[in-house]
This record gives structure tokens, C-alpha cells and sequence, in this order.
């Protein structure tokens, strides 16, 4: 089967920072794959890569192209505008008529549980809210797989409750389509919830890449990377 993404040896330098380094990885169609590492690890740059937004610097990266994507970053950019028109306006972008995109951006909001906030400034909603808008402007467009740099980063333990939800029903296919999905978290007991795959990465490399079942293996994972397995238990910053 065709892989959604595949690198190989791919490094990623900004400078004289070196931000990946050799990673050689496949993503296939259903998958949920959670990046884990410290903060500085690479976790945001190989998403950034992923979405062909960050070209590697050497090695090589192929997408899909057939497949449609769409990205969370973890402090979504909200417009100075509605709620509704947050979503509405990425929905014309892709050429949606006006009217239509409307329609079906009530629907995504209605889908996140926002409807009633439809009207509302996007940038007066609160942190969870606005994260709830950022994934309804991702599911209107309908992706086949959806990157997420830290979703419920800085939340509160109700509103990580509510973004995860709406993750795993993406993930699922509870709306008809599965969704391939690729998220970054430092949330061990969120990537346990809703990953299939683990990659952990230090210092730009990739030193482990298991299903979610043998990443919090002791002996497994403590076999694959003693780096990983310290920072399941907590001991690696």
C-alpha cells in the first residue's frame, strides 16, 4: 500500500540549528500516530514537514497528493471576525461558493458543539472554544489526514476531555471518513487514549517508533531506546 508520507534520511536545519536529523519514517491511511519528546525535540518541525510546509534540507519527502490535508497548530490563529465566518472563509478559499460555505460551516460548528456560538467573535471564545473552532474549520474541509501540534496544550482538564473526544470520532470515522491523524503530545496518558503508533524523538532523531502497546512496555520499549524509556518514567527532561 501506498504511504500517505514517507521520508527518507530527511534533516531539517534552520541556521545553524539542526532541527531533524536522518529521519527515515512511513505514515500509512488510517493511522493515529502520536510524536512524543521533550520541548526542542522536533516534534513541531516533522509536522511542519508532514504538511509540506517545511522542505527537508537533505534526504527526501514524499506526500499523497491525493490525499487532502489540514493542520492544527497549538495556538490557532483565530480572524477578527465570527465564529462562523472563522470557519466559512477556509471553506471559500477552497472554492467553496459563499452561501454554501456558510451552510456547512454551521454544520461543522454544530458538530463541535459550538452552534450557539456562531455569531460570536472567534477571539472572545475561550481557549478550549477556540480550539473546538480550529478542528470544526479542519472538518469542513474534509481531510483525509489531520496533523495536530499539541491540541490541548494549556487547556483545562474538561476542555482536553471535549478536543480529545472529537479527535477520536475523527480518528474513528464517526462522521463516515476515517481521518488519518498525526499529533504531537507531551500528554502520555492522552497519546495511551488515542494513538495506534508512538515515534519518540530527542534532539531532532528518531530513537523509537512502536504501536502504542509496546511503547509503554517496560521491557520493549527499554529494549528499543533506554533515551525513551526514561522519559516514559519521567526521569528525562
Amino acid at each position: 500500500m501506498k504511504p500517505l508520507f514517507e521520508l527518507q534520511s530527511a534533516d531539517v536545519r534552520f541556521g545553524r540549528v539542526q532541527a531533524l536529523t536522518g529521519v527515515s519514517l512511513r505514515i500509512q491511511a488510517g493511522e493515529s500516530v502520536a510524536l512524543v519528546g521533550a520541548n526542542g525535540s522536533g516534534k513541531s518541525t516533522l509536522l511542519r514537514v508532514l504538511h509540506g510546509l517545511v522542505p527537508p534540507s537533505t534526504g527526501s519527502y514524499q506526500s499523497d497528493a491525493s490525499a487532502t490535508q489540514a493542520m492544527l497548530f497549538q495556538r490557532p490563529f483565530m480572524l477578527r471576525t465570527s465564529a462562523c465566518n472563522n470557519v466559512a472563509l477556509a471553506l471559500w478559499l477552497r472554492g467553496v461558493r459563499w452561501a454554501q460555505a456558510k451552510t456547512s460551516a454551521l454544520a461543522a460548528l454544530a458538530r463541535v458543539e459550538l452552534a450557539g456560538q456562531a455569531q460570536q467573535s472567534a477571539r472572545t471564545l475561550s481557549g478550549g472554544q477556540q480550539q473546538r473552532l480550529a478542528l470544526a474549520r479542519a472538518w469542513a474541509l474534509q481531510p483525509d489526514v489531520l496533523l495536530l501540534d499539541e491540541p490541548t496544550a494549556s487547556l483545562d482538564p474538561h476542555a482536553k476531555r471535549e478536543v480529545e473526544q472529537l479527535m477520536a470520532e475523527f480518528a474513528s470515522g464517526g462522521d463516515g471518513k476515517p481521518v488519518t491523524m498525526v499529533f504531537a503530545s507531551h500528554n502520555l496518558g492522552q497519546v495511551k487514549r488515542l494513538a495506534s503508533r508512538v515515534i519518540y524523538l530527542e534532539q531532532g532523531r528518531v530513537l523509537a517508533d512502536l504501536p502504542v502497546k509496546d511503547f509503554f512496555d517496560v521491557e520493549r520499549l527499554r529494549a528499543t531506546s533506554e533515551a525513551a524509556h526514561l522519559f516514559v518514567k519521567g526521569e528525562l527532561v
